[in-house]
């Protein structure tokens, strides 16, 4: 214990000391989410080409809308064993202990993606599933958990660390994928990206000092028996999500059914409470959730028919770099490089506007990240409508562009929600409620790889739908939504603030 002192607010300040303004602390998780990103970016970079290649070849152009329903049940499954995960950081293991033994899962689920058969290649997919569960839920927990209530640099640092989030997913994709994986083969790639995740495990022990008691076991959980406990429920855990992966259908009345029975729990806690003010936080963050969920299904394209989209219709640039030529895979790191370049410029602005009293309310960031998803897709739309060159190809400048608005969108939403749960929740049930955020997600990539299989691999019939065309009719459709969707945010701004009483 680090001797921290609980105050009034239930608030016990992490081990004294501070780096650029922030806590120390928010550097050792910043370093450790730099390398757990490396390990799961790197990896998706080439998965959803690699399962169609490997996996589906025989179905001809069927393979790549097989491989997109493969890969939105995975990054689907991935966030939603976030609420389980929670749970168990909340009641049984403390954050520090999820966090390891997630992350060490998640490395052995990464060298499991080298084998060339489908089912151990599943398994893999599925053991990564359970330890994301573990790991990424309770690291951004542990952000909120180093500022006290009220404390205006929560939003800053929690865009910075989400800066250490898309500095490991850079350079995932150049190393992992487009220069390993494409010289070597993909299970190369693979393994790098399992590499990756170990270090990060080194770097979250090496600065465990930094956190003090932030995360620890909850009383009477301490000792090596509830990890024990854990790490079975992990292994029986892992034949239900590997059922799940290759059952596109029920994860679907699964996933609707956790929504459903999420709003119940959070509703019922806030009657149980018998504050008023709570009860209606929590109703503020469920509507909140549901942005996410549509914000997050168009911006999920990026791995499946965004990807696909860029393999077969963009023009790469023609450049070598000591002999080596950037590939498709490439463009997976154009959204973190933006989003380095522009989260200290967000994270600046937020606490400027806020001393201005010119900071806009959550839900009208939620509504501009939004406008920027679908602004994104018309970028695209009116390319493919305008500047197609002579051998059937847009130049990549339209697809950077678009991943610039997409991340300006980002950064409107997605630091803003992560801070947002862990005010609006009650500090018991902090871990569970970054759970259901994302869960909201998982829901969120479900749907995206739906529309990624009709963008990308074919129709309701499986006859091939992958050309230029198809893209343009259903990115036209998803940029049209997402303006109905965000104006009707910004006009619901007023109320939901209402529900949330004052929270900023």
């Amino acid at each position: 214990m680090s001797g921290a002192v609980e105050n009034k607010d239930g608030f016990m300040p992490p081990p004294a000391g501070e780096f650029l303004g922030h806590p120390k602390a928010l550097w050792n998780l910043f370093a450790s989410e730099f390398w757990e990103r490396f390990m799961y970016y790197g990896m998706r970079a080439m998965l959803a080409v690699h399962i169609a290649a490997a996996f589906f070849a025989h179905l001809g152009d069927g393979a790549r809308a097989e491989a997109s329903l493969t890969y939105g049940g995975f990054t689907s499954l991935v966030y939603m064993t976030g609420i389980a995960g929670g749970f168990v950081a909340d009641r049984i293991l403390g954050y520090q202990r999820s966090i390891m033994l997630g992350g060490a899962l998640m490395a052995v689920g990464s060298f499991m993606l080298m084998a060339p058969d489908l089912t151990t290649f599943v398994i893999g997919l599925a053991v990564i599933v359970v330890g994301n569960g573990l790991f990424k839920p309770n690291i951004s927990t542990m952000v909120g958990k180093l500022y006290a209530p009220g404390d205006v640099r929560r939003d800053s640092g929690f865009t910075i660390f989400y800066m250490g989030i898309n500095a490991g997913a850079f350079f995932a994709p150049f190393i992992c994928a487009s220069w390993i994986g494409q010289t070597y083969g993909y299970r190369w790639g693979f393994f790098s990206a399992g590499i990756g995740m170990i270090l990060g495990l080194m770097v979250f022990q090496l600065l465990k000092g930094w956190l003090g008691h932030v995360g620890t076991a909850p009383e009477g959980k301490k000792g090596f028996a509830p990890v024990i406990q854990v790490l079975l429920a992990a292994a029986v855990m892992v034949i239900p999500v590997y059922y799940l992966l290759s059952k596109s259908d029920i994860l679907g009345v699964l996933l609707i059914g956790m929504m459903l029975a999420l709003v119940a729990y959070f509703v019922y806690s806030g009657v149980r409470s018998g504050d008023k003010v709570q009860l209606h936080r929590y109703i503020a963050m469920l509507i909140l959730f549901v942005a996410n969920i549509l914000f997050w299904a168009l911006f999920e394209q990026a791995g499946s028919s965004l990807t696909f989209l860029a393999q077969d219709f963009v023009k790469m640039p023609d450049v070598s770099i000591l002999g080596w030529t950037p590939t498709f895979e490439v463009f997976q790191s154009v959204n973190p490089v933006f989003i380095i370049l522009l989260a200290p410029v967000f994270a600046t602005l937020w606490i400027k506007l806020d001393k201005a009293d010119w900071n806009p309310s959550i839900p009208r960031k939620f509504a501009y990240g939004m406008a920027g998803a679908a602004l994104g897709f018309y970028v695209l739309v009116f390319a493919i409508e305008n500047f197609v060159d002579a051998g059937g190809k847009i130049s990549w400048v339209w697809l950077a562009l678009t991943y610039l608005i997409h991340t300006m969108g980002e950064l409107c939403l997605s630091p803003i929600g992560l801070a947002m749960v862990t005010k609006l929740a009650m500090p018991k049930e902090t871990g569970l409620a970054m759970g259901g955020w994302f869960l909201s997600i998982a829901m969120a990539n479900f749907v995206a790889g739906r529309i990624a299989a009709i963008a990308s691999g074919g129709n309701a019939e499986g006859e091939s739908a992958s050309s230029l065309l198809q893209y343009a009719s259903t990115f036209n459709q998803l940029f049209i939504l997402g303006i109905v969707i965000a104006v009707l945010f910004f006009l619901a701004a007023p109320l939901i603030n209402k529900l949330m009483y004052g929270v900023k």
